[in-house]
């Protein structure tokens, strides 16, 4: 190509570069404003929440598990050869039933021995009391010297003593007799025993089963102790009602999601906090009359009764979450979008519980905050309509 080709394909280009210029200048002229995606020019269409103060009912929800009211270890009283064994391992048995036998034969003869002491010593006993009817107007005649008086009164005292030793020996028998009949001593499920028969049984320090009382059912849960202290100042504050006698209304919902059919009471909170966990123990008691619930199970509690007072609710849509926490847009006099902290508590349905932060008529924007910053102009009603395709334009 020739210097003079290059040259006329230089002109080409720059005359082509004029006239887009040209056409660009030409359109503003006419007044053709700048494409879609530009700056929105104008308040900001929003929903509002007209808020006012309530008295709202507040549940606090934990997770839990179960534990038997009653649990109680068998353990033989005495020594001997496990005999049999009287109940169905994980049945429920009755209280004062017995679940173990002890050989007794050892214990029967040790009762019939005891017994026979006693009668020797009830025999020598009379004796010595005769002995004291018949020598007491001898001496007091002086037919007998005091002397033989005297140790007739001493052998009466020796008598009556050991017939005193030789009835708690029988009494003593006869307990380790009733002994070899090991009883629980509530009604609830057994469990599998631990020892099979022809075992020597050392006494209480060999454990044969553990019996379980599962009604009612106990709830134990653990309270943080940054809760607790949070909920107790705003008792004091007033915001907070807690049910007559801090006897909460429990249910349960169970680990596949489904709600327990019965409520129970709250009867215990401890003032001690766990040094591991951060959190006091609380329990809360259920009736289980069914046996639906088993010792070991988890579960959600939920505890009713407590009211807020003077708070407000507020969609979830409502509230935004920033670096220094929880906050709302609320709409003021010039109909200008203002910041505002809040504090919240609980889950009340699909809303949140505002127990600080607001006050009667605040105007809270629910919809339409992603536009929006501190002092941005609003206009309320309906959010603008997505322009068609946009939506496709998105994917």
């Amino acid at each position: 190509m020739t210097n003079k080709m290059v040259f006329r394909a230089m002109q080409q280009h720059v005359r082509a570069g004029f006239a887009v210029l040209a056409s660009a200048a030409l359109l503003l002229g006419c007044g053709q404003g700048p494409p879609p995606g530009g700056f929105a020019m104008g308040p900001t269409p929003v929903n509002i929440v007209t808020v006012q103060p309530e008295t709202i009912p507040v549940t606090f929800e934990y997770t839990a598990q179960t534990k038997g009211s009653r649990e109680v270890e068998l353990r033989a009283r005495v020594t001997g050869i496990l005999m049999s064994r009287n109940y169905t391992e994980g049945d429920v048995v009755k209280a004062h039933q017995s679940l173990f036998s002890i050989d007794p034969e050892p214990f029967t003869a040790a009762l019939d021995r005891a017994k026979a002491d006693l009668a020797a010593a009830e025999a020598r006993l009379a004796q010595a009391n005769r002995d004291v009817g018949r020598l007491k107007p001898l001496a007091s005649s002086r037919a007998v010297s005091q002397q033989e008086y005297d140790n007739a009164n001493s052998s009466q005292t020796i008598f009556s003593a050991d017939v005193a030793a030789a009835k708690a020996r029988v009494k003593e028998a006869t307990l380790n007799l009733d002994w070899t009949k090991v009883e629980t001593p509530i009604g609830g499920i057994a469990s599998r025993s631990l020892q099979s028969e022809g075992s020597l049984i050392s006494g209480p320090d060999v454990l044969l089963t553990t019996v379980t009382q599962v009604d009612p059912m106990q709830i134990l849960f653990g309270i943080s102790d940054n809760e607790q202290l949070k909920l107790r100042r705003e008792v004091q504050e007033g915001r907070l009602k807690w049910p007559a006698g801090g006897k909460f209304q429990v249910s349960l919902r169970l680990a596949d999601g489904s709600e327990y059919a019965t409520q129970g009471v709250m009867d215990f909170n401890d003032v001690r906090v766990n040094n591991t966990t951060g959190t006091s123990e609380a329990r809360a008691e259920v009736p289980n009359g069914k046996m639906v619930l088993r010792p070991g199970q988890f579960v959600r509690v939920k505890l009713i009764g407590a009211e807020r007072h003077g708070a407000f609710k507020l969609p979830q849509r409502a509230v935004q979450h920033g670096a220094q926490g929880k906050y709302v847009y609320v709409v003021n006099a010039d109909n200008k979008a203002e910041i505002r902290p809040v504090e919240v508590g609980e889950w009340t349905g699909e809303s949140w519980v505002i127990t600080k932060g607001l006050q009667a008529n605040d105007r809270v924007i629910s919809d339409g905050t992603l536009k929006l910053g501190p002092g941005a102009p609003v206009m309320i009603g309906d959010p603008p309509a997505a322009p068609p395709g946009a939506a496709a334009a998105a994917h």
